[in-house]
């Protein structure tokens, strides 16, 4: 008796181990819970310039409207740039994810890496050339011999620039034959033309209207003027890189429409948009701007989320003629990779 009593004990002991085992499930892999837990946060990297030409991504970041349409948990983190060249390398090097840039050196970049893409338009047009006030330069036949300066090599000003340039056939030279083209960073122009460094430059604005309000230059092309189309020529440009649209198509069109709703709040309501980009230009740089010259660099901007793909490859030609691209030929250019405009107009239909 005694055994069979020890056998039983054995017995109910493995049962009740057993059953407490097999009473407790854990949770599937990916099944919700009570905890109230989040998903974990996301950072996105978004380039700038230091520009007012780039004034729709500054009320956009001022109005939180990335974070409006990516969530608050998404974390925005925003880098500044000087230029486009530094721009282009960061999104080629997975730096940033996405941003805003002229289509000069972007182009030149794009057809190096082929990593990166077009998805929207955010502003056409915005640079005037401005001649010294007393460097006797009246129109832009009066270049010849001249030093002009334009804000790094590649720029889609300098591309502006050669265009007007060939349009009175005149050259790009190193010596008094041509014209001499040099780069200098905005303010450091300012400067130069201030102590009569230079002849002329070809300037985003609000640069050319202060060198005028300042007395020191003159605008001799208005920024209706200036190629291609007279202005209305893809200026500051919304780009992706590959890796971000393919994870995140999702907060890619976001981007779009954040960017489209502050064209839309800067045609709508003007005033209040002066002080909105002087804020970020603060943030961004350190130094605000008075009013009128962002007043005055607006009223200069055709804001759009379109894209002339024609006028970008007009402009990405003349970079093949410069040396700036390399190892293309202009009757191989192909650009049809490099814009991506499928989110836009998913944004254009309400999508």
């Amino acid at each position: 008796m005694k055994k069979w009593s020890v056998m039983l004990s054995v017995l109910l002991v493995l049962t009740l181990v057993l059953a407490a085992c097999g009473g407790k499930k854990e949770p599937a892999a990916g099944a919700g819970n009570n905890s109230g837990s989040k998903a974990a946060a996301k950072t996105v990297r978004l380039g700038i310039f230091k520009n007012v030409t780039h004034a729709p991504g500054y009320v956009a970041l001022e109005q939180g409207l990335f974070k409006k349409y990516w969530g608050e948990n998404v974390k925005v983190d925003v880098t500044a740039f000087d230029n486009g060249s530094d721009f282009s390398t960061a999104l080629a090097t997975d730096q940033i994810d996405l941003g805003f840039v002229g289509p000069g050196p972007s182009t030149n970049q794009f057809l190096k890496s082929k990593n990166f893409r077009i998805i929207s338009g955010s502003n056409n047009g915005g640079a005037v050339l401005v001649a010294g006030k007393d460097s006797g330069i009246n129109s832009v036949k009066e270049l010849a011999g001249k030093t002009v300066a334009i804000p790094t090599k590649g720029s889609t000003n300098e591309i502006s620039l050669r265009l007007l340039l060939q349009q009175n056939n005149l050259k790009v030279t190193t010596d008094k034959t041509g014209v001499q083209i040099i780069a200098r960073a905005p303010a450091d122009t300012l400067i130069a033309m201030r102590q009569k460094e230079i002849d002329a430059t070809l300037i985003p604005e609000p640069w050319g209207t202060q060198m005028e309000q300042e007395g020191i230059g003159k605008i001799i092309t208005p920024w209706d003027q200036i190629p291609p189309n007279n202005g209305n020529y893809p200026l500051t440009i919304l780009v992706a890189s590959d890796k971000f649209l393919k994870d995140n198509r999702e907060l890619a069109k976001g981007a779009i429409k954040a960017n489209a709703d502050a064209i839309d709040f800067i045609k709508k309501n003007p005033e209040k948009a002066y002080e909105q980009v002087n804020n970020q230009l603060k943030a961004l740089s350190g130094k605000g701007m008075d009013t009128s010259l962002i007043k005055a660099a607006l009223s200069h901007l055709n804001l759009t989320t379109d894209v002339d793909k024609a006028a970008i490859e007009e402009m990405a030609k003349v970079s093949i003629d410069a040396g700036y691209i390399k190892d293309v030929k202009k009757e191989d250019l192909d650009l049809s990779k490099f814009l991506d405009l499928s989110l836009l107009n998913e944004v254009k239909q309400g999508k």
